[in-house]
């Protein structure tokens, strides 16, 4: 169980670094995003987290079924 903690963890510090990293490098080269666009790709972020949290401790609820 630990090491699913923390391997959820390592993958949502990942997950957070490339999405700054893509809105850094966005304004550098000149397109740089409005607050509000930025807003709200750190929601869709963290719903993400979320979804990795229940999957995590509730893996049978938090699969879909198709």
């Amino acid at each position: 169980m630990i090491e699913s903690v923390i391997y959820l963890l390592i993958q949502v510090c990942i997950l957070a670094l490339v999405v700054y990293l893509i809105i850094w490098v966005l304004g550098i080269v000149g397109v740089p995003l409005p607050p509000k666009v930025i807003q709200i790709l750190w929601v869709i972020v963290g719903l993400v987290v979320i979804l990795l949290l229940v999957h995590l401790m509730i893996p049978w609820r938090g699969r879909l079924v198709l």
